[in-house]
């Protein structure tokens, strides 16, 4: 079976993608022993998922993949964009949504979309995949579920969040799940050759 090398240690990412990938064997970081920080200075998904993927390539010489991922508050002239994960000055996911719901504070336009860009390593040869979903932000909290921004996030047509939303469903619809189907879709064809 091939393997694929997730460029990420983030448990709830990693759950998300090993539901969507079938056929291959998924490693984390963890899995391959690779412990650094990447860094992710550029100002497109693009660069910060090649950055990633380049990274871990060369560690390991196995074929991979690196998303980086994000929302875009149509508000906020697209922030926290591609500084989502670290959008207070540091890795932390409430400070991170509660900073967002202050600037949002009094906005009338609420609306907002995810964006995920996935780099494929395959076989030494580059590849992207994108997905969008477009939703709005809601003023509070709901739901247990996803992380991140996801219990303020509700996607166009539903009125859950992706916090309420069941795994299964937020796959099918989300930003790195329409990045990943498409990838999946392309590993399917590579994988018959």
């Amino acid at each position: 079976m091939e393997q694929l090398v997730i460029a990420s240690n983030n448990a709830g990412k990693i759950r998300e993608i090993r539901e969507l990938v079938e056929g291959v064997e998924l490693l984390s970081l963890r899995d391959i022993g690779f412990t650094e920080e990447i860094a992710e200075p550029f100002f497109t998904f693009e660069e910060n998922a090649l950055a990633k993927a380049s990274a871990i390539h060369q560690f390991s010489g196995r074929n991979v993949f690196a998303d980086d991922s994000g929302l875009c508050v149509i508000a906020l002239n697209g922030k926290p964009g591609v500084d989502s994960a670290h959008y207070c000055g540091e890795r932390d996911d409430e400070k991170n949504l509660q900073k967002v719901l202050s600037e949002l504070s009094g906005a009338e336009d609420r609306s907002a979309f995810y964006k995920a860009v996935i780099c494929l390593i395959w076989n030494n040869e580059v590849y992207y995949f994108e997905g969008i979903c477009r939703g709005r932000i809601i003023s509070e909290k709901r739901g247990e579920g996803g992380f991140g921004y996801d219990p303020v996030f509700v996607p166009d047509g539903f009125e859950q969040t992706f916090a309420e939303l069941p795994l299964g469903i937020k796959n099918q619809i989300s930003h790195r799940g329409k990045a990943v189907m498409k990838m999946v879709e392309f590993l399917k064809q590579q994988l018959r050759c």
